[in-house]
């Protein structure tokens, strides 16, 4: 069994702010006007990927999940099965924005199972929409973009925040001033984003926003020095009207991604992705704490309890370029579970990958080919593949684009 790669089969997940095209346009699919937000390409319970065995009968499908735990050293190699045990410790993703992510958190490793534990001791079903925690796992994450890629991360300093809101009005941010004038440590900048999240169980929350909102629209119509803070904030009300969310922004570093260009998101740091198309990779885990901009669970206690409110600019892995063009680029964050190449192939060079332990690799674009001692699948726009550990090195000619994840 360990002697081929397998071709996935992928989930695609629907939520409200997904692109209703762009998924579609990479897999090859007709649009039918829902969102198609993320494409799952690994092993996580919630929505393993499928994959056809030989002995299967015609047309079956068994989960990448069961797969791996039927031969985790075949499949992982000892070494990644030691650490994580008989599963595959990252989840590779497409993620297609249209429009804002929510305000987010994903948590450590001890607030993922002590939060875990909580949750089932409560006897909370596994697809309960009361769930913060669907696993005991703590989930950073990284994204490369393939298009320009927009996003929140991490705090801005206090000094950089009270410079925003000079000038704006209402009591929301008259309460953040306040909080950051009074004390700017980690203590005061808790203070003042809890003081956000919290607005919303106020009556008066939706008036109050858009007195800041109003204030924002004035100061940008004037020539901004802030403008592309104060842009965000108005797009954010926009889509998400009466959410303190769009006021904590400015809190937050924006950024811009342009494609090929990656972000680190440790655990802990709080963040938004807002528009684009990019892959991600993060340990397969699926535990979001939401604090709003969301019509899902808002569980602002956990968010503020997991949270790091130390201002800190956005991480960018470390980058390492091979080839003979230096055509791939290698993405390493400072976690165990997962690195990202990305590799642009010609029928001149083959590129070679990772060589060992578990590989997903994605087609992003062309027609290639992945070739061990012992296995060779194509790959065409879209397509997808498990490459075990126990095939070795691998190698990729051809025409085209590819990402593919690995354990470092």
């Amino acid at each position: 069994m360990s002697q081929q790669m397998y071709l996935l089969d992928n989930a695609v997940q629907h939520y409200d702010w997904g692109s209703p095209t762009r998924i579609h346009e990479l897999l090859g699919t007709e649009p039918d006007g829902a969102p198609a937000a993320e494409l799952w390409l690994g092993a996580h319970p919630s929505a393993p990927s499928l994959v056809a065995l030989p002995d299967d009968a015609p047309h079956q499908r068994r989960s990448l999940l069961e797969v791996v735990r039927s031969a985790p050293d075949a499949m992982l190699g000892p070494h990644v099965a030691e650490r994580f045990g008989p599963r595959l410790p990252f989840l590779l993703k497409v993620l297609a924005a249209d429009r804002a992510l929510s305000l987010q958190v994903h948590p450590k490793p001890h607030a993922a199972r002590a939060g875990f534990n909580r949750e089932n001791r409560a006897g909370l079903p596994a697809e309960s929409p009361q769930r913060s925690f669907h696993d005991d796992q703590h989930k950073p994450e990284m994204v490369v973009a393939v298009s320009q890629f927009e996003a929140l991360a991490g705090f801005r300093s206090p000094r950089a925040i009270l410079s925003l809101l000079d000038g704006l009005r209402g009591p929301l941010v008259d309460g953040v001033r306040d909080e950051l004038r009074a004390d700017r440590s980690d203590r005061g900048m808790r203070r003042a984003f809890s003081l956000l999240l919290a607005a919303r169980r106020h009556p008066e929350c939706a008036t109050h926003i858009r007195a800041t909102v109003d204030a924002v629209h004035e100061r940008l119509e004037a020539g901004s020095p802030f403008d592309r803070a104060d842009a965000t904030v108005l797009q954010l009300a926009a889509e998400h009207p009466g959410d303190p969310g769009a006021i904590a922004s400015l809190m937050l570093n924006r950024v811009t991604l342009e494609p090929g260009e990656a972000m680190f998101t440790p655990s802990g740091q709080v963040h938004a992705y807002l528009s684009g198309l990019g892959v991600e990779i993060m340990a397969s885990s699926d535990n979001v704490l939401r604090a709003g901009l969301t019509s899902k669970l808002v569980d602002e206690k956990a968010l503020v309890e997991c949270a790091t409110f130390t201002p800190a600019p956005p991480v960018h892995p470390t980058l390492e370029t091979s080839g003979g063009r230096g055509q791939a680029h290698s993405f390493r964050a400072p976690v165990d579970e997962f690195a990202l190449t990305l590799a642009d192939v010609d029928a001149s060079e083959p590129v070679a990958l990772h060589g060992d332990g578990p590989r997903v690799v994605l087609c992003l674009d062309g027609k290639l080919t992945l070739s061990t001692a012992r296995a060779t699948v194509t790959l065409e726009r879209g397509t997808s593949a498990f490459v075990p550990h126990a095939l070795g090195p691998l190698t990729a000619s051809g025409q085209g684009q590819l990402v593919c994840a690995w354990v470092p």
